[in-house]
């Protein structure tokens, strides 16, 4: 070996061993600010000094038989909770340096001013260590345009001609931008895909962003074809491009306030178009994925498919104005899909779908849809006039199903159908009548119902409907039945009005058919006023209003008797109060199911029958028993609850039983108390049932009441809520049992139009 080959071979060892000392030196100082990170980890934790975290450090080291190095990565990993460094990346690479070679790619990329810088950064501390040998970081436009934003490993000429990709190119970026998946390719040339560094075939494409939003690509690649990585390879490519992203978003995601208004230029952009527009903002979840879009703006020609004011549509999230809008391939998933891709939406034929009270209401619109910054632009166009007339249409099937309008009162603008020209009798370029002048149409007779008609629609703002006679200027009268409904903003003030006119005329002899049928009506009615006047003066012989009051043995007894209102709803309610041959006082009140002469007579067998069964001397419980038989053989279907009492001057006991029916209330010492609800069944129910029987022992000054369910009863409330109001409304004193019982019966607000049968007991 000559002198200057030796030379030179020592030259070349110095510079590998500097090469060494100066890596060993960088990981050596990034070693100390991982442990020297640790320790101020522990200063926050533990709350002590620098000296006390690195004496603690060392022990807790020396503790776990490990280095200082590995427990600071371990407590840095723990605090940071990110998985960049969950797992080595490399087999043969210890722990301890893979963990400072990626948190050394973290630290360089968050430093960065560019996105250059952090792909260079990337590169060389992350991905080529495994075996990647170049990186691209794609930036995403607003027309999903790509960009090649930074880049490692490619030369200055394959960079220069990958500098922009525009729309429309498939590459592995624009697949992963797209599919929102990272893609992964064992092989570039077998997939036929055009793509930056086609000479290197293996590669993985990640979407970029944030907050539901993508802002670009990551794009490895490698210079053989791909196999299967291990999870740790994929949850850390990841995490990079989550880095990526950082330096790509213009717009912090983590910054509310530019939700909370669209910008100006944005805002004029929407009010210069000519078609109806809304400008969307995206909801977020914790955990920033996209729940909802809200609008934040819409332009002055936009018109709400379910026929709401604009002012009621701005602010309210795109799933709560239009919720059939989340069916899969609808409005919501393309909006979705350009705020996360950045890729512009159109279609020529899309259906847009609105409830309007649970009754869909759909058209057919083209449809643009694109991103700008954070928010989204849609733009719609009904077809054509026939479509918005369709609109209409839809609305007069819904209230009338012949011809429909649309009244604007601010604009005065007013919108009939063809057949609503064709109804009044004009040409479809004559004016249309206002809601406002319809009695000016109508025959004279007709005007008072026309003029409540008007006045519920446009001052009480309440849908209402009439019927009239409609004279047209060419002398033909249709015989018309108009349906409106008003459209009020959210502070209820009249909008518009809108609704359908339906025309009720028909040939001559479905009106003699009508004709006849109306007058077999007409008798049909009368006899059934007759059966229920005949039923109803039954009811009133057997059953009077009010019942001589009974004094005796002490005792006294008052009855309070309301029919039901409706003549045809005269029902089975029936009381009885006697003194029988045992000196015993009988007190029972009922109610059979049904109404009309069933009802009645129904009512008329089981008050005698209980009568006849008490003169047996029976108890209550007993006498109930056999009533039950009567009830379920010897009478028609008839069931009904009951309440029986005996009282025994002797004693002062009453002895009491129920079937099904409601407790009675004792009243002593200006309280209210309901009685047990002893065990009874419903009479006619079962042929067997046995009845408890239940004992109270009065006292003087107690008042007892039994009632039916027509005092008490409101549909609205629950049956326990309806006995609490009756106990506390007897609690106060009363001058007599007289005024308790008309006291009851006046003030009584049930609704269920049904008979009314109220009896006091009284022990003076």
């Amino acid at each position: 070996m000559t002198a200057g080959e030796a030379g030179i071979g020592r030259l070349a060892g110095t510079v590998a061993r500097l090469h060494r000392e100066v890596d060993e030196a960088r990981a050596a100082a990034d070693g100390r600010a991982l442990v020297e990170l640790a320790k101020g980890v522990l200063v926050e934790r533990l709350r002590c000094g620098p000296a006390q975290a690195a004496q603690q450090l060392a022990q807790l080291a020396e503790r776990a038989g490990t280095t200082q190095l590995q427990l600071a990565v371990e407590i840095i990993n723990e605090v940071a909770g990110d998985g960049l460094t969950a797992a080595p990346v490399v087999a043969d690479e210890p722990d301890a340096t893979t963990a400072i070679r990626l948190r050394t790619a973290e630290s360089a990329a968050l430093r960065a001013d560019d996105t250059q810088a952090v792909a260079q950064s990337l590169f060389a501390h992350a991905l080529a260590p495994l075996g990647a040998t170049a990186v691209a970081i794609w930036s995403a436009g607003a027309d999903s345009s790509l960009t090649l934003a930074g880049q490692a490993g490619f030369g200055a000429g394959e960079a220069g001609r990958w500098r922009y990709v525009p729309p429309g190119v498939l590459t592995p970026a624009r697949r992963a931008l797209v599919e929102r998946a990272t893609v992964w390719l064992e092989d570039l040339a077998a997939t036929g895909l055009p793509s930056i560094g086609a000479d290197l075939p293996g590669r993985v494409a990640v979407p970029a962003g944030t907050g539901g939003r993508i802002t670009g690509v990551l794009e490895i690649c490698w210079p053989d074809p791909l196999t299967p990585q291990p999870l740790s390879v994929h949850k850390q490519v990841e995490a990079l491009a989550e880095l990526c992203a950082a330096t790509l978003d213009v717009i912090a995601p983590s910054t509310p306030d530019h939700l909370k208004s669209a910008p100006s230029e944005l805002v004029d952009l929407a009010d210069g178009l000519l078609d109806p527009t809304l400008v969307l903002g995206p909801e977020l979840s914790a955990d920033g994925t996209v729940t909802d879009f809200r609008v934040h703006h819409v332009n002055g020609r936009f018109v709400d498919i379910a026929g709401r004011p604009r002012a009621t549509v701005v602010g309210k999230l795109l799933l709560e104005i239009y919720p059939l809008a989340a069916a899969e391939g609808n409005l919501f998933d393309k909006v979705e899909h350009v705020h996360s891709t950045g890729e512009p939406f159109r279609a020529d034929r899309m259906t847009l779908a609105a409830l309007v009270d649970e009754v869909p209401v759909t058209v057919t619109a083209s449809v643009s849809i694109t991103r700008h910054g954070v928010l989204v632009l849609v733009v719609w166009r009904v077809q054509d006039e026939a479509a918005r007339l369709a609109n209409l249409l839809q609305h007069a099937q819904r209230l009338g199903r012949v011809g429909g309008f649309e009244e604007d009162l601010s604009s005065g603008r007013i919108i009939w159908n063809s057949q609503l020209h064709s109804l009044y009798g004009r040409g479809a370029d004559e004016r249309p009548v206002p809601l406002a002048e319809i009695t000016a149409h109508a025959h004279p007779d007709d005007v008072p119902s026309l003029n409540g008609f008007l006045h519920n629609v446009l001052h009480y703002h309440r849908s209402s409907a009439a019927a009239f006679r409609l004279q047209r200027g060419d002398g033909v009268t249709r015989h018309v039945r108009v349906i409106a409904e008003p459209v009020l903003d959210s502070q209820g003030t009249l909008l518009a009005v809108r609704g359908a006119y339906q025309d009720a005329s028909a040939q001559h002899w479905t009106e003699v058919a009508l004709s006849a049928t109306q007058d077999q009506l007409a008798i049909t009615a009368q006899e059934a006023a007759e059966r229920n006047k005949l039923t109803l003066q039954l009811q009133q012989v057997i059953m009077p209003p009010t019942h001589p009051t009974i004094e005796a043995f002490g005792l006294r007894v008052a009855v309070r008797y309301r029919p039901a209102e409706q003549e045809e709803l005269v029902g089975g309610d029936w009381y009885d109060a006697v003194v029988l041959p045992t000196k015993q006082i009988l007190v029972s009140v009922g109610d059979i199911t049904g109404h009309g002469i069933k009802g009645a007579t129904g009512m008329v067998v089981l008050r005698n029958a209980l009568r006849g069964l008490a003169a047996t001397g029976a108890g209550p419980a007993q006498l109930l028993t056999w009533l039950n038989l009567v009830a379920h053989h010897l009478t028609e279907n008839i069931m009904a609850t009951a309440i029986c009492g005996l009282y025994d001057p002797v004693t002062r006991v009453l002895r009491w039983a129920r079937a099904g029916h409601l407790p009675p209330v004792l009243i002593r010492d200006g309280q209210g108390e309901l009685l047990p609800m002893l065990r009874g069944l419903m009479l006619g129910a079962l042929s067997e049932a046995t009845y408890q029987e239940g004992e109270l022992q009065l006292e003087p000054g107690d008042t007892l009441l039994l009632y039916t369910d027509g005092l008490v009863e409101r549909r609205d409330l629950a049956l326990d809520e309806c006995l609490e109001r009756l106990r506390t409304q007897v609690q106060r004193p009363w001058s007599g049992l007289d005024e308790l019982l008309d006291h009851l019966l006046d003030t009584s607000d049930s609704n269920t139009d049904d008979d009314t049968c109220v009896v006091g007991v009284t022990l003076p």
